[in-house]
This record gives structure tokens, C-alpha cells and sequence, in this order.
């Protein structure tokens, strides 16, 4: 299977399954937060966040496999991936025994931590247990599923999980619905995490006969491969820093306001990191798909592919952008209800640092596939920035305050260090060639702001009962004049987006057998 074929696989096996994922996420959230309350939801994303913190320790090992794995699948050197696995067995049985000692002690401050909330500590206590027994099971059962992503097979734990998470939420919603039992609720995810470790462990098995799953070997290994300690060292600061950018929002509003505000963050926290996870989706494979390109070492192909990676995201960014916008509030509105509605200037903020992230999402996939890390000290600045600006607009402003920071820090680094470092010392080029190509793209995309704003409001009328019907239609209207504006001006202006659908409607023309 070629190398867009699987990319292409991996995209409509996962997108399928998180659509679907998606609506029973969103319909199951309204009745957890009717049935188990603000304040409960609030409790169980800030102990989410604390083993996010937890999590750190992992030391962005995977990802730093991930890229060593790429040279070995690209020669069918099974014998090396062996190894590599086996080092990743060795040292995520480390990890997750540190991760469950410093959770242990961490624990014991909850007493103090929680003081003031209105649940009992043995219900503290329980929920956080279960979501860490539940995440250790990656580190102990199922590390080595980590092969599906770098062999472009990601869609096989899409399958897994997704599924998983559909049978889950559903069976929480009637339990919640039925008893209102918080245990319970929670005991089904520690359950489904269990069950989905064990099965996806055999798949692994049936896929690769040949890998070792059971490795008792000494953590000599781990001298065995010296630069990739050196990697996982390097991307231990960008697992940092990305934690701070959206690990921390949680604990900051649980520290500096209360938990509701938790939930109500949450809210719209759940919509862009959904929409973001089903463009990632979207995009599932392409990350192994570029590292295979650059192993074939074919400077221009990877050229070609970078700027066709660029456009499109751009379009992607710019279009869920400009819909959120316009739809956001009356999708609240009916969802949750009117409390739940939050200011423009932090609608506006998720958008930005949406927008940016999906901007950057090409430039960070090229920088994972050459392997460049070792700019240590963006990560830390990026992390300390969001911490200062986020605890000091926090303390003034509350919610927009604290995605202000994280907006911040992100474009600083995201927008304006990383693809100088990666046209650097990636594509030993100028950067002066990224933003001289970025012109045309940022020129349709301000055009379009313009002239859709001015569509919307002469040619799509608001005045009647806001209803999930009459929003589905408006959305779908605004949607239309998004993707005629935006997608036109970019097909005018930018080649990399005219040769990119021209692929597109090859694919299809062959998928579909059609004249």
C-alpha cells in the first residue's frame, strides 16, 4: 500500500469513527452536566489535569521512538524495531512506576487541595485512582502500539478506541441518567480502559507475529541507542511546554476562580479540542508519512508536499475559524443553556489560538520528522510565558486572561521561532521563503474575512426562533459562503492549493472509478 493510500485510510477510518465519537460526546456532556452537576465535571478535569502533569514524566518518549522507527520500517529491518520497542518497553515500565509513586504522594495533599469543595475525600480519592490505573495501562500493557502510528496504522487503534469510547459514554449516560452514581460512572472508564488494553495488546500480536510483546530483558538497552536518550531528553521540554499550554488552563481557573468556571471553560475547551482531534484525524498518518518521505531524502518531493500540507491546513484553520465564529454562541445556547454562554473576547481567543494551531500544524510535523528538538529553550520560554501572562491577565480578567496567555506564548513561538528554526536546520533554507509563500495564502484569508463578514450579514437572515434546526440550516449556510469565498481565493491566488485538489480529484476519479 503506498504511502498516500495508507494516509488516506488512516483518515477515513478515523474521521468515521470520531464523528460519531463526537456527537455522542456532545450529547452525553449536557445530560453529565444536568445529572452529576458543575461543580462534579469541574472535579474530574482538574484531576485529569493534575495526572496530565503526571504524565510529563513520559518525557516525550514516544514521540522520540516514533522518529527512530521511521528508517527501520522503511527497510523492513525487523530485528532493529525489536530493539526499539523493546527499549520503549523498558523505559515506560520506569516511567509509569514514577508516575504511580509521585501520583501516591501527590495524593496526599488532596485533603488540603480540595478543601473547599462539597465532595468527600474517599470519592476524591477514588476517581483519581481509577484515571490513573487507567492511564499506567499504556505505559504496562499496550506501549507497543506506538509501531501502528510510525508504520502509518494508526487507524487500527482508531478503530480500538473509538469504538471503545462510543460503548463507554453511552453506558455512562444511562447509568447516570438510571442512578446518578458517580463511582459507577466512573468505574465503566477504568473497566473499558482495561478491556480495550488487553484487546488491543492481541492485535498488536496478530499484526506483528514477529515483534517480542513479551521483553524480559535488562535495561542495558537503554546504552544500546544513546541518541535516542539525547531525543527524549530534548523532547521532554516540548512535552512540557505543551502540557503548560493546555494541561494548566484547569488548574489555573480552579486556583484563581472555582470549579463551575472549570465546567464552563471546559465547554468550549471540549468543542475546539474535539474539532482540533478530528482534523488531526483527518490528518492521521501523514506525520509517518512525511518522516518516510524524508528518510527516501527527495528534497524537492519533500518541498512539494510541505507547501501542499500548508495550503490546506490554512484552508482548514481559516474555515472552522470563520464558522465558529458566527455559530458558536447559538450552538451554547440550545447545547447548554444561556449560563453557559461565555463573552465574545473569549470566543474570539479559542478561535485565535485554534487558528494557530492548525497554522502550525504542518511546521511541527516536518520538525518531529527531521527530528529537531534540540531547541530546548523555545519550549521553556513558551512554557514560562503562558504561565506569567495566563496568572497575571488570570487574576484580572479570569477566563480570557488565562487563554490570553496561551494565545501569547503560541504565537511568539509557534507562529514566529519554529519555522525559522525548521527552514534552518530542516530544510537549510531561508525563512524569508516561508512568509514570501505565506503571502498569498494570508492575503485570500483576509479577503475572505471581509467579504463573508459582509455576506452574512446583507444575504443570511437571523431574525427567527433559534432552534437545532434552523441553526443546522444557518450553519450550513454560513458553511457555503466559507468554502466558496475562502476556497475560491485560495485556488486563485496559491499553486500549492490548485495542485493539491487536482490530487484530490485524481484520488477520487480512482477511488470511485468515475470518467
Amino acid at each position: 500500500m503506498s504511502r498516500v493510500s495508507k494516509s488516506l485510510k488512516n483518515a477515513k477510518v478515523g474521521v468515521f469513527f470520531f464523528t460519531i465519537s463526537i456527537f455522542i460526546q456532545f450529547f452525553s456532556r449536557k445530560i453529565f452536566l444536568d445529572e452529576l452537576g458543575d461543580d462534579f465535571i469541574g472535579l474530574e478535569s482538574t484531576l485529569r489535569s493534575i495526572l496530565g502533569f503526571l504524565n510529563l514524566a513520559e518525557l516525550g518518549i514516544g514521540t522520540a521512538i516514533g522518529f527512530t522507527l521511521y528508517k527501520p520500517l522503511y527497510t523492513n529491518n525487523q530485528k532493529e524495531i525489536n530493539k526499539i520497542i523493546a527499549l520503549l518497553g523498558v523505559l515506560y515500565k520506569k516511567i509509569g512506576t514514577s508516575i504511580l509513586a509521585v501520583g501516591i504522594i501527590i495524593s496526599l495533599f488532596f485533603p488540603w487541595i480540595f478543601s473547599d469543595t462539597k465532595f468527600s475525600l474517599f470519592l476524591i480519592y477514588f476517581v483519581f485512582y481509577a484515571l490513573m490505573i487507567s492511564t499506567l495501562l499504556a505505559y504496562f500493557v499496550n506501549y507497543h502500539a506506538s509501531l501502528f502510528g510510525a508504520d502509518q496504522k494508526g487507524y487500527i487503534i482508531q478503530k480500538y478506541f473509538q469504538s471503545f469510547h462510543i460503548v463507554r459514554v453511552l453506558l455512562q449516560v444511562i447509568i447516570v441518567l438510571y442512578y446518578k452514581n458517580f463511582y459507577l460512572y466512573i468505574i465503566l472508564e477504568l473497566i473499558f480502559s482495561i478491556i480495550y488494553s488487553v484487546l488491543l495488546r492481541r492485535k498488536i500480536s496478530q499484526t506483528y507475529p514477529w515483534l517480542m510483546i513479551h521483553y524480559n530483558g535488562k535495561s542495558s538497552v537503554i546504552k544500546e541507542y544513546p541518541e535516542i536518550i539525547k531525543k527524549v531528553k530534548q523532547v521532554f521540554f516540548h512535552k512540557m511546554s505543551d502540557f503548560v499550554k493546555s494541561g494548566t488552563d484547569n488548574l489555573l481557573i480552579y486556583g484563581l476562580i472555582n470549579l463551575q468556571s472549570v465546567a464552563l471553560f471546559g465547554n468550549y475547551f471540549l468543542v475546539f479540542s474535539k474539532l482540533n482531534s478530528l482534523i488531526m484525524m483527518a490528518f492521521a498518518g501523514t506525520g509517518s508519512a512525511v518522516g518516510n518521505l524524508i528518510a527516501e531524502d527527495d528534497k524537492d518531493n519533500v518541498n512539494k508536499v510541505f507547501w501542499e500540507l500548508v495550503s490546506i491546513q490554512f484552508f482548514i484553520a481559516g474555515f472552522f475559524s470563520l464558522a465558529i465564529y458566527y455559530t458558536m454562541d447559538e450552538l451554547i445556547l440550545l447545547w447548554l443553556g444561556e449560563k453557559y454562554v461565555l463573552s465574545k473576547i473569549i470566543l474570539i481567543l479559542f478561535i485565535s489560538n485554534f487558528f494557530m494551531m492548525q497554522i502550525t500544524a504542518t511546521i511541527n510535523r516536518f520538525k518531529n520528522a527531521y527530528g529537531l528538538y534540540s531547541d530546548i529553550w523555545a519550549a521553556i520560554s513558551e512554557a514560562a510565558i503562558n504561565l506569567i501572562v495566563s496568572f497575571t491577565l488570570g487574576s484580572f480578567y479570569g477566563i480570557s486572561g488565562i487563554v490570553a496567555g496561551t494565545v501569547s506564548s503560541l504565537f511568539i513561538i509557534g507562529i514566529l521561532w519554529k519555522p525559522y528554526y525548521l527552514f534552518k536546520h530542516g530544510f537549510e533554507k531561508s525563512v524569508l521563503i516561508y512568509w514570501k509563500g505565506l503571502t498569498s495564502i494570508l492575503i485570500s484569508f483576509v479577503l475572505s474575512c471581509l467579504f463573508v463578514d459582509f455576506c452574512i450579514n446583507h444575504f443570511i437572515s437571523r431574525e427567527y426562533d433559534m432552534n437545532f434546526l434552523n441553526w443546522v440550516i444557518y450553519s450550513f449556510k454560513v458553511s457555503l459562503f466559507i468554502i466558496f469565498i475562502y476556497g475560491a481565493l485560495l485556488y486563485i491566488f496559491n499553486k500549492s492549493f490548485r495542485i493539491f485538489w487536482t490530487r484530490i480529484k485524481i484520488l477520487l476519479k480512482t477511488t470511485f472509478k468515475l470518467n
